[in-house]
Order: C-alpha cells, then sequence, then structure tokens
C-alpha cells in the first residue's frame, strides 16, 4: 500500500479528517455488505444482541443499549427492532422480551460469517499490537477533546 504523505508530513495531518474518513470507509463497506444479504447494519445489531444473550433480552434494553450506535437515536432503534421482527428473525413476547427464531438463528450465523470476512478484510497487514495502539489513541483523543464514547 502506498501511503498518501511521507512520515514527516503525515505527522502534521488532521486526525479529525483521517478518523473521519476512516470512519465512512469502515462504515459504509460493512452497510454495504449487509444490504447484499438483506439488512441494515442497526438490524444487525438488533439480532446480535438477541443472538448472542444467555437469557431472553428486554426491548428497552435493547434499545437503549443500541441507540447511541453511530448516533441512531431511541426512535430510529425501535423502527429497527419492529423491521427485526417482521422480518421473522426475532419475536417478541407480550412482556417485551426477545427471542431469537430458528430463522433468526440462520440469518445470524450467516450475517456473523459474513462480519467475520469484513474483520479479516479490514484487519489485512495490521497486527493485533498496531490494532490496540490505535484504539487507544483515538480513545485519547475522544478524551483530550471533551467528547463522550459509547462506555463512558
Amino acid at each position: 500500500m502506498e501511503y498518501s504523505h511521507n512520515d514527516a508530513e503525515l505527522i502534521q495531518q488532521p486526525i479529525g479528517y483521517w478518523s473521519w474518513a476512516a470512519f465512512k470507509a469502515v462504515v459504509s463497506r460493512t452497510q454495504a455488505a449487509l444490504a447484499e444479504l438483506g439488512t441494515t447494519q442497526p438490524q444487525w445489531w438488533v439480532l446480535a444482541q438477541v443472538a448472542r444473550a444467555d437469557t431472553a433480552r428486554f426491548r428497552p434494553e435493547v434499545s437503549r443499549l443500541l441507540e447511541n450506535y453511530l448516533d441512531t437515536g431511541s426512535e430510529a432503534m425501535e423502527g429497527e427492532i419492529d423491521r427485526t421482527i417482521a422480518q421473522g428473525w426475532i419475536t417478541e413476547d407480550p412482556e417485551g422480551r426477545l427471542s431469537i427464531t430458528e430463522e433468526g438463528r440462520a440469518f445470524y450465523d450467516k450475517a456473523a460469517a459474513l462480519q467475520g470476512e469484513l474483520w479479516a478484510e479490514r484487519h489485512a497487514g495490521i497486527s493485533d499490537e498496531e490494532y490496540l495502539t490505535t484504539l487507544k489513541v483515538l480513545q485519547r483523543f475522544i478524551h483530550n477533546t471533551g467528547g463522550r464514547a459509547w462506555h463512558h
């Protein structure tokens, strides 16, 4: 791969631009790949939360957890939960517990395999050490600028 600038010039490049460009590239690629499977990224989040849970998750819990992902918002997240139910991938009982269906489990397995492929694609040529350093540096930028991430 060829970098945009030499090291001396790269050190002067704005983090805002490059973090935005990385965000846009990663999210666009992920969303396009999921669209090819017939789902949206928020529906994948819902499905993953329900599929990976040891016990049934309550709708408000799932909605609250996911509403800040990519600034989706609670109203949009509620709609995505409804659409995931309409797809037949999860069900909701009268108490608001969400459970995965057999069809949902099969789709989850397919989408999870795709997510694994996307992970490998994104991480090609990047060591675990480089990745760890990158995440720590990005979190330090968030902290230094008074920003907030989901873990705050």
